[in-house]
């Protein structure tokens, strides 16, 4: 049985993630990010299953700067619709709420009802944490925003459904391994995930990106975040569409590495078929 390791408590977005990738496989719930990364590198899990961004809240920053340095592989994503309840425990009425709490993301995305209730906000560790801190508390003035799982998972009742301000709103989870499982070249949708660090040279990223543009390849996401302070050299994670082995992939790759001091492959894996919808949307 697989082993998933992930940051949160059960009845997160996290877990949900990590049950619809490996519906038979053992949960491993952690404290935070670099846990969950640990689990794996120390064998106590087989993957880690890790949010990158959010189509609102942007990208986990923490999680950026953690990838490179744990010498795992991305071999899977999973995008996951998010949904937020309002939640108390049974018999609360709305106007008996006077704070929300949870994690810091999930009130930002629900920022219409929060305006709505002027309510003050508290944050949560964890957006399935806040719902058991509520059911713990046992008090009506205070309610979580949380996924549907958590309500009853912790015994509370939903006030409001659905509550995050975009419909649309999703999350990118990606699947962390030991070992990089890279699939064949076959033409079937891939995507290559990368960091690079650029020489320090005058248009060093000008000329190390024109590869990719000469060769036909689409980079579906580019980040640059700096090492440590002063003026080093910023480093950067890429994701390309495509395979290594194709072939304009792979000299847009020989241009990168010649104008790069640095260049990492972190995962080479199918697309996830929401990748597709929205190519087609």
């Amino acid at each position: 049985m697989t082993t998933v390791a992930y940051q949160g408590e059960p009845g997160s977005n996290s877990a949900t993630a990590a049950r619809a990738l490996f519906p038979d496989g053992g949960q491993l719930p952690c404290t935070g990010f670099e846990p969950a990364l640990d689990a794996v590198t120390l064998g106590t899990a087989d993957v880690a299953v890790i949010p990158v961004d959010n189509s609102a809240a942007g990208r986990v920053a923490d999680v950026h700067h953690l990838l490179p340095e744990s010498g795992l592989f991305i071999v899977g994503e999973y995008f996951l619709a998010i949904r937020f309840d309002l939640m108390a425990v049974p018999g609360t009425s709305l106007d008996q709420v006077e704070c929300v709490r949870s994690h810091v993301h999930a009130l930002g995305q629900c920022r219409k009802i929060l305006r709505e209730g002027g309510w003050r906000t508290l944050v949560s560790d964890d957006t399935a944490g806040s719902a058991r801190e509520v059911a713990e508390l046992g008090d009506p003035r205070h309610a979580a925003l949380a996924p549907p799982a958590a309500a009853q998972l912790y015994g509370l009742e939903v006030l409001r459904a659905g509550v995050e301000d975009d419909p649309d709103n999703t999350t990118r989870f990606v699947v962390l391994s030991r070992e990089a499982s890279s699939p064949p070249a076959t033409g079937e949708p891939t995507v290559t995930s990368l960091f690079f660090l650029v020489r320090n040279i005058p248009s060093a990223l000008y000329k190390a990106l024109g590869g990719f543009a000469s060769n036909g390849v689409n980079l579906t996401k580019i980040e640059s975040y700096q090492m440590g302070a002063g003026l080093n050299p910023s480093r950067f994670y890429v994701e390309v569409e495509g395979h290594p082995d194709d072939p304009g992939v792979a000299l847009a790759l020989q241009e990168l590495r010649f104008f790069s001091s640095e260049v990492r492959i972190l995962g080479v894996y199918p697309a996830h078929s929401h990748r597709l919808g929205e190519r087609i949307g």
